[in-house]
């Protein structure tokens, strides 16, 4: 080794010693060898509403319930989806024997495209409706290798042996989509009970009797985990039944004088196919509008769920009497380009609305949509056609059961130890503190997790603990082709790019002396209008020149990296000083 590359390699290792310590392990970097206990993580959903999935591990065996995605918001620009990280799994994917799925929600099924590759593509588990979404989504990955699905049904008598030591039964339970099931998977210790999303149908707060029947089969069994959904957790009581709901919306359609526009999620599976049954019964053709609720049809159809013959194409409509119309459209949530938003802007090539028509919001706010509802509602109501909406009429109720729904639940499924899923971390908090303080619950049995828990059940299943390790749990997510991780600093700048714009600064410097060659060249984009701005401009080429020379004048060789900060920093600050904006300021700088 000569003496220059030595002398540099010295350098380089004292800089990092003295400015770049070496980073510390992080508490996933060495996760504990499992021992003779069942282990729970859950890889996401604990910690917000969608991207729920969730590892169970006995011996050398996985068993991974729901693999959904998460729907992004204004904090997370150009990402399409969020997904649970699945490290944990990819680095023990061949221990992994079988994906089981709750019910066809994206945020349960969502992320199998993106991640069933990374883990294996192990068998998946379900019931039929759930695999003909996942099949129907598939379509849209042609390049992914065909899918193992194994289609199972609720009232199987025996289990099935996943593994030797890990047996998997579905029980039937209510949600807003067909085949919504719970799951139990059968352990040398006891039963592990996880809910996927769930309500009870019930008149007044009394439950159904179908409820009743569902939930018999646990007063018999040795619960010795239960996992249960935390979204309506905060709201009192019982939700208005699907029944009292769709007695209301088979109400307004007998008196609407003309059509009858219904906007509902697609994934309301259930109640659509009564909205067919509704317009069946007054003579009402039906339109389908939004890609979503037509792929959903197309299921309804292929499983004979119920009659469609009554279905016509948009461009049909004005063949018929207005009162002999219903149309089902996806777009209550202010999706920008959505059906009932064209309507609403008066941009629908077939659609005007006018006095006669009737429109039923049937679907609440997702948080996040406020403004883009209200928008929405504000073009609706400029038409004088008759809105309704569920916060004047009960036209919807949620698929996730409130307090008293949860707690009845509780009550029906006697367990050992409870862990809230499905939730923010205060849903989850809530729903720990009612099994406490409402069920009696010992709160040594209660674990509240995050994203990447590491929950044991040791001990021959006497006792459950969180250890202090992680897996990893930070976001993956979907951008355009890619799937993998994103900085938060990109993530950073593309909130800054979308506020206060970006500028772009020009230089070119006389390598010899250091001076500029002639004046810097500016572009700004989403910053302020350069030609109402040229005093503005001025006075940034000064700053930026004498900022530059100050650097490079005198200077042999030029230190290119330096000048470029330097640019960065002064620029920043005299545009935040005179505009109290802060553009990203990109400093171009060549030497010729």
């Amino acid at each position: 080794m000569n003496n220059t590359f030595a002398s540099g390699m010295r350098h380089k290792n004292i800089h990092r010693k003295s400015h770049a310590p070496i980073p510390t392990k992080k508490p996933y970097d060495i996760v504990p060898p499992l021992e003779d206990s069942i282990r729970i993580v859950p890889l996401g959903g604990v910690e917000e509403i969608g991207r729920n999935m969730t590892v169970i591990e006995y011996g050398d065996d996985i068993i991974v319930i729901d693999a959904g995605i998460q729907f992004t918001d204004a904090e997370s620009p150009g990402i399409d989806y969020i997904l649970a990280n699945t490290k944990y799994l990819e680095e023990r994917k061949s221990k992994i024997r079988g994906l089981i799925i709750t019910h066809g929600h994206l945020d349960h099924i969502g992320g199998i495209p993106y991640i069933i590759g990374r883990i294996g593509n192990p068998p998946i588990y379900t019931r039929e409706f759930g695999a003909l979404l996942i099949k129907k989504r598939q379509e849209e990955f042609p390049h992914l290798p065909p899918l193992d699905i194994r289609i199972v049904d609720k009232d199987d008598k025996s289990a099935l042996p996943i593994t030797p030591h890990l047996k998997l039964r579905f029980f039937g339970l209510t949600h807003s989509i067909p085949d919504s099931t719970g799951i139990i998977i059968e352990t040398p210790f006891g039963d592990i009970v996880n809910t996927g999303d769930v309500r009870v149908e019930n008149e007044n707060g009394i439950p159904a009797e179908k409820e009743v029947e569902q939930y018999k089969m646990f007063k018999d069994r040795k619960v010795l985990l239960l996992t249960m959904d935390s979204t309506g957790i905060d709201k009192p009581g019982f939700s208005p039944s699907e029944k009292h709901i769709l007695k209301t919306i088979d109400g307004i359609v007998a008196q609407a004088p003309g059509r009858v526009i219904i906007a509902t999620f697609a994934s309301q599976v259930e109640r659509v196919i009564e909205f067919f049954l509704i317009a069946k019964r007054y003579g009402r053709k039906v339109v389908i509008e939004g890609r979503s609720m037509r792929n959903n049809v197309e299921i309804i159809k292929h499983l004979g769920l119920v009659e469609v013959d009554h279905v016509i194409n948009v461009e049909e409509i004005e063949k018929y009497p207005p009162n002999k119309v219903m149309m089902i459209a996806t777009g209550g949530q202010g999706e920008e380009f959505s059906a009932l938003m064209r309507m609403s802007n008066k941009t629908h090539k077939y659609v005007r609305l006018v006095a006669s028509d009737t429109v039923i919001l049937s679907s609440s706010i997702i948080p996040g949509n406020e403004r883009a509802i209200s928008k929405l509602k504000d073009n609706l109501f400029r038409h004088d056609s008759k809105i309704i909406t569920y916060l004047d009429t009960d036209v919807h109720t949620s698929g996730h059961g409130k307090r008293g729904e949860l707690e009845w639940i509780h009550r029906q499924i006697p367990y050992k130890f409870f862990m809230p899923v499905h939730g923010h971390h205060y849903m989850l908090k809530m729903h720990a503190e009612l099994a406490a303080t409402i069920i009696g619950t010992p709160r040594e049995n209660i674990i509240v997790p995050d994203n990447g828990s590491i929950i044991e059940i040791q001990d021959k299943g006497t006792k459950l603990v969180k250890l202090k390790e992680k897996v990893p749990s930070e976001d993956m997510v979907v951008e355009g082709l890619s799937v993998g991780d994103v900085s938060d600093v990109v993530l950073r700048d593309r909130k800054m790019l979308a506020e206060d714009g970006i500028f772009v600064v020009i230089a070119l410097i006389n390598t010899r002396t250091g001076h500029l060659k002639k004046s810097p060249d500016i572009i700004a984009r989403g910053f302020v209008y350069l030609r109402e701005s040229q005093e503005l401009l001025s006075e940034a080429r000064n700053v930026i020149k004498r900022s530059i020379e100050s650097t490079t004048v005198g200077t042999n060789p030029i230190n290119f990296d330096y000048a470029k900060n330097a640019v960065t920093e002064d620029v920043s600050r005299f545009l935040f000083q005179r505009t109290a904006k802060k553009p990203i300021v990109i400093p171009v700088i060549l030497g010729v």
